[in-house]
This record gives structure tokens, sequence and C-alpha cells, in this order.
């Protein structure tokens, strides 16, 4: 398991369920094409989860 993920925004969450919207917010993801780094843990795991059809996952 790795230390940190690294999560890219790839499609708009315009379109999408307000749900989505706030959780991709949560994540720390305002703008396209952004990166973040967060930790490697469930919580983090199950928000991407949610929203895995916008976004790019990396294991640092």
């Amino acid at each position: 398991m790795a230390d940190k993920l690294k999560i890219t925004l790839v499609k708009s969450p315009i379109g999408a369920v307000p749900k989505h919207k706030a959780t991709v917010e949560a994540l720390g993801l305002r703008k396209l094409q952004k990166t973040v780094e967060m930790p490697d843990n469930d919580a983090v795991r199950g928000m991407i989860a949610s929203v895995r059809h916008l976004v790019k996952v990396e294991e640092i």
C-alpha cells in the first residue's frame, strides 16, 4: 500500500450529482487538471471510489 496518493481531476463535475461535486471539492480539487496529494487511507479511498469516473489516481 502506498504512502500517498496523487489525485488529478480529469473530468468536469459540472453535470455530476451534487454529492459527487461536494466530494470532488472535499478532495481539494477545484479546477480541471489540478493535482493534490492525499494520504492513502480508507476515508480517502472511499471518496475516490465515489468519483472514480472524474479523477485519475496514482500511488506515490
